[in-house]
């Protein structure tokens, strides 16, 4: 889960940066390997906003604290959310 202030930026097509998830409002729950796919949800929100690959561990994430942890691979709003037929 991203803080709040992540969302415009996700949402944007944005890759999901560190402090968007070591931030207080940010969670780390689960420690998946890099090239996992993940849902990425936001803080204070019901539902996924994008889905995106692990770039990092959970542990590279709360040490480095900076750069890209997951790369944003479908987000609300994008072309693949818009297309009536696949």
């Amino acid at each position: 889960q991203t803080d709040a202030g992540a969302i415009r930026f996700v949402l944007g097509g944005a890759n999901i940066m560190c402090p968007g998830f070591t931030s207080e409002d940010g969670a780390l729950d689960h420690d998946l390997p890099k090239g996992s796919p993940v849902v990425i949800g936001a803080h204070g929100k019901k539902h996924a906003m994008a889905v995106g690959q692990v770039l990092m561990g959970r542990d590279a994430v709360r040490e480095v604290n900076k750069g890209h942890c997951v790369e944003n691979l479908h987000f609300l709003g994008d072309g693949l959310w818009q297309a009536e037929k696949l």
